[in-house]
């Protein structure tokens, strides 16, 4: 090779190095700002313990734990611990029911009274289809059912018993009207059509090596952990609740890492086909030709259909119950998965909180306004809502990451005081430009992290709930 064809080789690969690259590569640092994140979160709403995991491309890429499994005893939160996984366990019953379908032992569109003889005819027909979609017409929790937790049920049919001679809301097929009580009856189908019990077929067939399995919170596991809530804005020990009432709809237990790695064995195909998983995300059609779904997403087989800040597919599903808040993500398309687990219930954003606790892993948004970290800036003043807001904050770099810390103004206070949670501590802007810039950053706040952005006009601007923007300018003196 001559010493021009050299040169051009160099010139070339410099160029392919500095080029930005289209691939979603973790960067050097995404493990510890995603932690940072969950830390900073925790702090800020009290909940006594956190998990959280990142699936990417065949492997768990980040697992986070924070916070306290046992608050009397002062144990940590570690990778092994089992967080109840409330209706997060939907997505496991309707897999459990999309599995054995595929392998010929259910019918999804088969009335589920012909599959069922004993549930008798009191009910027009439902499909499976219909109770996976929450548009079978059954009713969910009423007044007085939490006390059900009080006993065991040994069968799902004993389960069912609970709620069987409740009237329908709807007919069947006609409203989405969301109903765990679905979910047991879902449930008791797979238990019974795969002869073993429900938790049992999850933990062997379903997902065999992974750290799911039914609530462990009062089994004695030394890795579970206990369940919390909050009175006058204090953690407290929750009563002793057992789940047998509700197994597909809310009973399960799990890591974050084992839940996470469920969302990619379903991008993998390794649970059921890929053909069967996209048949699980056509959202469900209701008779007047609607689609079942509320808010943001549309529901399908039991997953809900969404997208995510910047428009990528996301699928997910959440839940919250007694000691447990919960989230699973997906990105199908991108091969990721993020979950977040918690040991308390608490009013939150799950799932933009987990979308921010993932993003330092995946591509850098099109169309970023880069911003430099505010170091100098001691004020900022914009909108809350409606509200003009102002404040004193600070900004520093650490470990590389722009970090800035806001006092609340009042008009946050009597916002974020409404939760059940602590609601009164600064918010906290963790910066995700490796390089200290502040282009983007989570926006930390009682309900969850918020994504903040860089405006071309030099303000910074965050969605804190649905129809609740904040607005930000810094003021630096100087400048």
């Amino acid at each position: 090779m001559t010493t021009r064809s050299i040169a051009c080789v160099a010139g070339l690969m410099a160029l392919l190095a500095s080029a930005p690259t289209a691939q979603a590569e973790p960067r050097a640092d995404a493990a510890a700002t995603a932690q940072r994140l969950l830390d900073t979160l925790r702090e800020t709403n009290g909940v006594p313990g956190m998990g959280a995991a990142v699936w990417q491309d065949g492997k768990i890429v980040w697992e986070g734990s924070s916070g306290l499994r046992d608050v009397e005893r002062r144990l940590p939160v570690t990778p092994d611990t089992l967080f109840r996984l409330a209706s997060v366990s939907k997505l496991f019953a309707a897999t459990a029911a999309t599995k054995l379908a595929q392998e010929g032992k259910l019918d999804l569109d088969t009335p589920v009274q012909a599959q069922l003889p004993w549930l008798g005819t009191r009910w027009p027909a439902m499909t499976p289809r219909q109770l996976a979609a929450h548009i079978s017409g059954l009713p969910h929790y009423r007044d007085g059912d939490e006390l059900l937790g009080a006993k065991h049920y040994a069968t799902g049919r004993d389960a069912v018993a609970i709620f069987a001679d409740r009237d329908l809301l709807t007919p069947p097929g006609t409203a989405y009207r969301y109903s765990s009580w679905g979910y047991t009856l879902l449930g008791t189908l797979v238990e019974e059509r795969a002869g073993l019990p429900f938790p049992d077929y999850i933990r062997t067939r379903l997902v065999p090596g992974l750290a799911i399995r039914a609530d462990a919170t009062h089994s004695g596991d030394a890795n579970a952990s206990r369940a919390y809530g909050f009175e006058n804005k204090m953690t407290v020990e929750a009563a002793l609740r057992d789940f047998s009432y509700t197994w597909g709809g809310g009973g399960l237990s799990g890591t974050a890492r084992a839940v996470a790695i469920f969302g990619g064995q379903m991008i993998e195909g390794r649970i059921i086909a890929p053909a069967t998983f996209d048949a699980m995300l056509v959202p469900a059609t209701l008779a007047n030709g609607g689609t079942a779904g509320e808010r943001d997403y549309s529901v399908g087989f039991g997953w809900r259909i969404g997208r995510d800040t910047d428009g990528a597919d996301f699928v997910h599903h959440s839940g919250i119950t007694v000691g447990a808040r919960s989230t699973l993500g997906v990105w199908r398309e991108e091969r990721a998965a993020v979950s977040l687990l918690s040991n308390s219930e608490w009013v939150s954003r799950i799932e933009p909180t987990a979308q921010m606790l993932a993003a330092p892993f995946r591509r850098v948004p099109a169309g970023l306004n880069t911003a430099a970290c505010p170091v100098g800036a001691q004020r900022y003043s914009g909108t809350f809502g409606d509200a003009a807001v102002e404040g004193t904050v600070r900004f520093r770099i650490e470990q590389g990451l722009c970090v800035g810390t806001a006092d609340q103004h009042t008009a946050m206070r009597a916002y974020f005081g409404t939760a059940m949670q602590r609601s009164d501590a600064p918010l906290t802007l963790v910066g995700l430009d490796p390089k200290g810039g502040l282009g983007r950053a989570g926006l930390v706040n009682p309900f969850g992290i918020a994504d903040l952005r860089a405006q071309p006009d030099g303000s910074f601007t965050a969605e804190i709930a649905t129809g609740r923007r904040l607005v930000l300018r810094f003021d630096q003196p100087g400048k």
